[in-house]
């Protein structure tokens, strides 16, 4: 009797080697497969064809302003957090041609830059990865016009998550409701199990396309004790975040302190490096250059990835709204943390960690909000 398909909604197991085969297929159906693997001493996402381009066996210690990798004393494929990249750098890349035009009998003619469909696997995002996916969908996707390029890129990805069982000494997702499990918009989820006697994957099916995926390899059901296993992994994980943030109330907070002393306190360390924004998975600042050649007969548009932190990015007439320290931090935490709940109706901060982990002087995006929040009950309490 021929084993009946995997549906929606099921769990069943991979071994470590059917994650092989699972790649495999996706590869042979099409997808450009990209996931973790080690470079230049971190672990970044990048193409993968087989499993053997995973980070096996090892895992990365991060604090403030620093981050290493070590090896594990298990062969686990995923036992790390989050490193530099982000998965935007795939959906929003960092320079995109708009157009370009070329001069004919005289005059210029425009031609709208095509946007190549590419089937795209993500495997190995993380839940506080997912809520940033979700966030730039509402910025590119949803209004009154949906941005080209992210919309081609964003269109065929199918996203195999991965639930954290071990937290970083960075992260604060489960202050945030955004992790360490995963809950809606993948296509599969995995959350690995490994110890001295055993290392398997419970993988739930969340979608159809998920489940026809792993229709072409061969699976067994997930027992109720292996279930079990796995969510107890991901709470145990939950229960040790190296930080945490308190979000009751804490756009109004910050709004009412605008003029904080602390923005002095904390400036005096920033160095206005723009590290917190290239690594942050939801900043979503762009320009544009117009490039010419020298005949004057070619010219194209080209979007970068911009920061609020560079003087230049708030230039009008006459100089930089944003000119010094304080004013550029502020406007980062302020947005992350206050404006973006006005904007979009939701924090744009997953609780990742990274630009604690980047920053090269180890400002504390969590810290900082508490300082604020404990200097205003001070006042209080002394009035």
């Amino acid at each position: 009797m021929t084993p009946r398909a995997p549906a929606r909604d099921a769990y069943v197991l991979l071994a470590p080697a059917q994650l092989d085969l699972l790649i495999k297929t996706l590869v042979r159906q099409g997808y450009e497969v990209t996931g973790p693997t080690i470079r230049d001493g971190a672990i970044v996402y990048d193409r993968v064809c087989s499993a053997e381009d995973l980070p096996k066996g090892w895992t990365d210690e991060q604090q403030g302003g620093t981050y290493r990798l070590k090896s594990r004393h298990d062969q686990a494929l995923f036992g790390y957090n989050v490193g530099p990249h982000a998965w935007k750098k795939f959906l929003f890349p960092a320079a995109s041609r708009l157009w370009k035009a070329h001069r004919i009998n005289g005059h210029f003619q425009i031609l709208p830059e095509e946007q190549a469909s590419t089937k795209r696997a993500f495997l190995g995002v993380r839940a506080c990865e997912l809520q940033a996916i979700r966030l730039q969908d509402k910025v590119f996707l949803e209004g009154p016009s949906a941005d080209a390029i992210y919309k081609s890129r964003r269109k065929d990805v199918l996203i195999i998550a991965v639930n954290c069982t071990q937290a970083g000494g960075t992260c604060f997702c489960d202050s945030m409701a955004t992790g360490p499990q995963v809950s809606t918009g993948y296509d599969l989820a995995l959350t690995e199990v490994v110890d001295e006697r055993q290392h398997y994957l419970v993988v739930h099916i969340g979608t159809n396309p998920g489940a026809k995926i792993l229709s072409e390899i061969p699976t067994q059901p997930a027992e109720k004790t292996e279930i079990a296993v796995a969510h107890a992994l991901v709470e145990e994980a939950a229960g040790h975040m190296g930080r945490s943030l308190n979000t009751t109330g804490l756009r109004d907070v910050l709004y009412r302190n605008a003029e904080s002393p602390r923005w002095d306190a904390v400036v005096a360390r920033c160095l206005s490096c723009a590290n917190c924004t290239s690594v942050c998975p939801t900043c979503f600042c762009s320009t544009v250059e117009d490039l010419t050649d020298l005949t004057g007969q070619q010219a194209e548009r080209i979007r970068k990835w911009d920061s609020c932190f560079a003087t230049d990015f708030s230039y009008i007439h006459g100089g930089s709204v944003r000119a010094t320290p304080r004013s550029k931090f502020r406007q980062w935490m302020m947005h992350k943390l206050a404006y973006w709940i006005d904007q979009f109706g939701t924090s744009g901060c997953v609780g990742c960690g990274r630009c604690i982990t980047w920053c090269p002087v180890g400002i504390d995006i969590t810290e900082e909000a508490r300082a604020i929040r404990d200097s205003e009950s001070a006042v209080t309490e002394s009035v």
